[in-house]
């Protein structure tokens, strides 16, 4: 006998455990089918433990700072063992929280591949048998699956993805090449530099997160030199060999040059693609856009009752923007108005210092057709910065010049990543740059800087020269 469901959500990652429980608080009765471990890539290949390794190669990072600080020690080692362990033991625990949450809710969990057959009923496959349940909807929130280019030489040893390195033990270089300069690989040149690493990165486009804010990524690079990593951009990478002193040869053209480099370690880290393969039964397939599932506005596909969200549609390819998008998706289906605001996104890269964007850049404000003004402060002026030892950075904060609204903002500092939720509220409620000085801030906090770019919008900045007054000095 069948069992039945209001709703079947297929992938247990941050869009469909999410939209499950959402699922199951509105009424609904739901199940939720997992091929894998519960939690999906983001627990369990992605942002937990990479940012985990982040958090705990940081300690190294603090370490070159302490004799300053007046701290001062010997017989420092890096235990990869219990770094693996560390990883572990927070994955584990935020799996257990997730499955807790989803039982405690009513959601049933079912271990297997999902194929849906038609369009209300799902074949789960555990190795042992083929379980068929049914539903009145079916959410697909499989995620995505590592990008591998068309490069000789993928498979030889040492030839890694971000999920080999995130599994089993640590892997250990002693020099770490990266092919990709985007969100993935600057994080990863981050955990292997503070490791004692030699890491080289080798990038497509004519700069490394080419999708950001240009000042952003000018001044990442900067910092990335400074720590003694090599990056290479407009640089296509022809083949991989085995040879040379550390094992492994990259043959690549930079900028119309043959060039190669030698590395222990390659990481593969060119994008993520959707994890759609074998979903499908013969009957049932929705309209694509390329490797996408094509849906609307609601997340609906091209087959009543299917929805799809997360990695395997168009968009961002973020753990919070596939929650938000499974949350509107099951207020859709409950025909609710949508709770949350999907225009607003921001964005957060986990290095040191770190970065948070959100809205539009100056040049795409500019390209849009606004007349803008933006402030910025530089946060080596700030007090927080200075005495916890930080970086050079800065907050910019993107406005319209007719009105004075936010349009977006970007952060390159320490806790830029808790700061960037102040400034998407701002964005999502129209709140201007007068708004957004007008709060008082606590001394000394990184957020202050928040004060500062707004005030700096016309000039009136209190913790900066004045504008005449730097130019006279070219700063």
């Amino acid at each position: 006998m069948k069992e039945n469901y209001e709703l079947i959500v297929i992938g247990s990652g941050p869009g469909g455990y999410v939209a499950a429980i959402k699922a199951a608080k509105l009424g609904m009765k739901t199940a939720i089918v997992e091929k894998r471990d519960i939690g999906g890539t983001c627990l369990n290949r992605g942002c937990i433990p990479t940012k985990t390794l982040i958090h705990s190669t940081h300690f190294l990072h603090e370490a070159k700072h302490m004799e300053q600080a007046g701290i001062s020690f010997t017989d420092m080692k890096l235990d990869y063992d219990k770094l693996g362990e560390r990883r572990d033991e927070v994955v584990a625990r935020i799996r257990t929280g997730i499955e807790g949450l989803l039982e405690a809710n009513g959601v049933n969990i079912y271990e297997g591949s999902a194929k849906i057959v038609d369009s209300n009923r799902v074949c789960i496959m555990t190795g042992e048998e083929d379980i068929y349940i049914q539903g009145d909807n079916i959410l697909i929130a499989t995620g995505s699956v590592p990008a591998m280019p068309n490069i000789e030489g993928l498979n030889l040893k040492n030839v890694v993805t971000s999920d080999d390195l995130l599994s089993g033990e640590i892997k250990q270089f002693k020099k770490l090449l990266i092919i990709g300069g985007g969100v993935i690989g600057l994080e990863f040149a981050t955990i292997y530099n503070d490791m004692g690493c030699e890491v080289e990165i080798i990038e497509a486009m004519d700069r490394i997160i080419p999708n950001m804010d240009k000042e952003i990524s000018q001044s990442i690079a900067m910092g990335f030199r400074r720590k003694g990593i090599t990056i290479h951009t407009k640089s296509k990478v022809e083949k991989l060999t085995e040879g040379g002193s550390y094992g492994l040869i990259c043959d690549y053209t930079e900028k119309d040059k043959t060039k190669t480099s030698e590395a222990e370690g390659v990481l593969i880290s060119v994008g993520r693609r959707p994890n759609t393969e074998g979903l499908f039964g013969e009957n049932v397939i929705p309209d694509m856009e390329g490797h996408h599932i094509k849906v609307d506005a609601y997340f609906s596909t091209s087959i009543p009752g299917i929805y799809a969200i997360g990695d395997v549609i168009r968009g961002m390819q973020l753990a919070h923007v596939a929650s938000a998008q499974g949350i509107v998706a099951i207020e859709r289906m409950c025909n609710l108005s949508p709770s949350l605001d999907l225009n607003v996104i921001p964005s957060c890269i986990y290095m040191v210092p770190e970065v948070a964007t959100v809205g539009l850049d100056e040049a795409d404000a500019i390209n849009q057709g606004y007349s803008v003004q933006v402030g910025k402060y530089p946060m080596l002026g700030n007090s927080k910065t200075m005495l916890s030892m930080g970086e050079r950075g800065f907050i910019k904060l993107v406005c319209d010049k007719k009105d004075g609204r936010l349009l977006g903002a970007q952060l390159l500092c320490n806790r830029a990543t808790d700061m960037i939720g102040e400034l998407s509220m701002a964005i999502s409620r129209k709140l201007t740059y007068k708004d957004i000085a007008r709060v008082i801030r606590p001394h000394p906090t990184f957020e202050e800087g928040i004060t500062e770019a707004a005030e700096d919008v016309e000039g009136r900045a209190i913790h900066m020269m004045p504008k005449a007054t730097l130019k006279k000095m070219d700063i």
